[in-house]
Order: C-alpha cells, then sequence, then structure tokens
C-alpha cells in the first residue's frame, strides 16, 4: 500500500464527494473480513489505515482468560501468554497481535480488492441517496440522456447521477429530444440496495406549478405571497390560489406580473396548460366563487361548511363546469368543497 492509494482516495473525495474517513473506514472493515478467511473466520480483526505513512497494519484481538481454562485459540489467550507479551495485560483485557499480511495468500487479496470496490459503490449510492434526499420536494435542472422510442421514458442526467422520467410523469403532448435540458420535479427518494437511488421524478404533479411559481415570483420567495393550493389537470389546466400578507400588495397581480411577463415564463414551461390564478378567501363562499374563474357567478349558497349550491347565469353555465366537468372538479379540489352547479 503506497501513496497511490491514498491519492486514489482523496481523488474520490474531490470527484464523487465520498468523504476520504469514511471510504478508509469501510476499506478497513472490508480488509478485516479478507483477512479472517486467511485466520479464520471467527477471529476478530482489526486493520488500521495509516493516511500519513501511507502503509496498513492488521492485528488480531484475543481476549485474556485464565491459566488453565479451555479457550477458543482465535479469540482468546491464557494469562500467561499475555503476560509473556507485556506485563500490563490483565484478565479480561484485550491482546493485539500483528498480523504479516505478506504471508497472505494472493485469494485472500483478491478477495479484498473486490470488497474495496464493492465499498466504493456502497459509498457512491449512499451519497447520491443523500443529495437526492437533499432536493426532494424541489425542482432541479435535467439533461435528457436517452429517449427510450419503445415506451417514451427518458433517461435523465440530474447532475447527481441519472434517472428516469416516466411517460406517465411527462405532461400530455410534450416531446423531449437528446441534449434538451427541462426542469423535473422530485417528489420521491428511497434507497435501493443494489442499484442505487430510486428516484420519482414529475412534470406533472401539483407541487411542480407550485415551485415554478416560487421560482419565478420573488413576492413568493421572500414570503408576502403565500400559495394556498394547487389543483391541477396536467397539460390542460391548472389553478392557484395565492394570498397576499400585505394589504398593499395584490397577489394576483403580482404573479401574473407586467404586461404578464411572469406568468409567461411559467406558461412557456408548462407548454400548452392553462393556469388561473386565484385570490383565497377564509370565506369559502368567496373562495369558491373566486375559483370558478373564468366563470362569472351570481350566488353561493352554503349548504355546510363543506357543500354549496352555485348560481350562474345560463351563458355562464358550460364555462362553470367546463369540458367534462373539469372546471368545476379542479374547484372542487382547490377549495375541498363539494359543490353543485345549477343555472
Amino acid at each position: 500500500m503506497n501513496a497511490d492509494f491514498f491519492n486514489a482516495l482523496e481523488l474520490l473525495e474531490k470527484e464523487k464527494g465520498i468523504p476520504k474517513d469514511y471510504m478508509i473506514a469501510k476499506i478497513e472493515a472490508a480488509l478485516a473480513k479478507a483477512c479472517q478467511k486467511e485466520v479464520g473466520l471467527s477471529t476478530i480483526i482489526r486493520v488500521q489505515l495509516d493516511p500519513v505513512k501511507c502503509d496498513f497494519r492488521v492485528f488480531q484481538q484475543r481476549t485474556v482468560v485464565p491459566d488453565g481454562e479451555a479457550f477458543d485459540r482465535y479469540n482468546q489467550i491464557s494469562l500467561s501468554e499475555a503476560k509473556a507479551l507485556s506485563r500490563r495485560n490483565k484478565l479480561g483485557g484485550v491482546v493485539e497481535t500483528e498480523l504479516k499480511t505478506k504471508n497472505f495468500r494472493r485469494l485472500s487479496a483478491q478477495a479484498g480488492k473486490q470488497m474495496i470496490i464493492q465499498a466504493i459503490r456502497d459509498a457512491e449510492r449512499e451519497r447520491q441517496t443523500r443529495e437526492y434526499e437533499d432536493k426532494k420536494e424541489e425542482i432541479i435542472t435535467a439533461i435528457v440522456d436517452k429517449v427510450d422510442t419503445t415506451n417514451g421514458n427518458l433517461i435523465l442526467d440530474t447532475g447527481t447521477g441519472y434517472a428516469t422520467l416516466l411517460k406517465s410523469e411527462q405532461i400530455p403532448g410534450e416531446t423531449h429530444d437528446v441534449g434538451d435540458r427541462i426542469k423535473v420535479f422530485i417528489s420521491e427518494v428511497k434507497s435501493g440496495e443494489m442499484r442505487g437511488p430510486i428516484v420519482t421524478l414529475s412534470r406533472v404533479h401539483p407541487n411542480f406549478v407550485k415551485r415554478l411559481f416560487e421560482l419565478e415570483i420573488p413576492e413568493i420567495q421572500d414570503g408576502t405571497i403565500v400559495i394556498k393550493g394547487v389543483s391541477r389537470e396536467a397539460g390542460s389546466r391548472s389553478k392557484v390560489a395565492v394570498y397576499s400578507r400585505d394589504e398593499n400588495v395584490d397577489a394576483v397581480g403580482s404573479c401574473i406580473g407586467k404586461n404578464g411577463m411572469r406568468i409567461s415564463a411559467i406558461l412557456e414551461e408548462l407548454g400548452q396548460e392553462k393556469v388561473d390564478i386565484i385570490k383565497y378567501s377564509d370565506d369559502i363562499a368567496e373562495y369558491v366563487a373566486e375559483a370558478l374563474s373564468p366563470a362569472k357567478v351570481l350566488s353561493v349558497e352554503m349548504e355546510d361548511e363543506r357543500s354549496c349550491r352555485i348560481t350562474v347565469s345560463p351563458d355562464q353555465l358550460s364555462l362553470a363546469i367546463g369540458k367534462e366537468g373539469q372546471n368545476a372538479k379542479l374547484v372542487a379540489r382547490l377549495t375541498g368543497c363539494k359543490i353543485d352547479i345549477k343555472a
């Protein structure tokens, strides 16, 4: 073991983000297992890597037991033998004996090599999982690395690793080519034992729209405007309820921006999807009326806390309900209120 080995660990830390101390601990454990195959599988082995001296030492650990007592030669040593090694050794103590690794067979060295490679893979998976966990519920920008023409799935280079954006998690009607940069929402991260973290990416999740608003609207970033809810039919329509904590700030106007500049950046990302920005109200009747936009409501009669009857003029009925009931469904989802619309 020479300086090149430890230089390689430093390179891993710089390029892969795997801490050198973490890898040393993993390699010490891997080498200990390899040495056990040489000395005895039940033997307690301690491996010590020294980055300063660029070497490593292997010790067999045995517990001191009374003379004349039957003992396990791999893990125990008699008191007299221990005293012969050092007068400081006492009953119940641990005696470490250094082993000469040059006598180990090539088979053990090969096993140690494989364990080190596995340790590096484990460390890489753990690093990726941590990085994805830190970005969970956030939007990241990824590059399309491959397009699966059979099922429409995209393989994305996320900067942390490679992950799949399923066809079902893509906005209906959108297409992407290799090399395209796209925004995706990390909705779930699971630790995978063999192939690394299992990451669920999405462009249809309601929080994808919410995060886009947070990225584009400064007043949302600083907390002046709060997003109270999002309901969405990806690729068709979204409704976003906003509330201003400052009476001098118009929540809806701030999200639209001058000449629609702010909302246009969001719409560009969503393609053909329409977005209704709704003014939130604690008054549920007022909230429902606002949410039914672009339809104009004549009255909202609350039947109970979460059920209401809405009246619109005949020419507004189809607009209020929407194609295949979409507008009404989005409103019900956004407000949490069961609605009945009548002309």
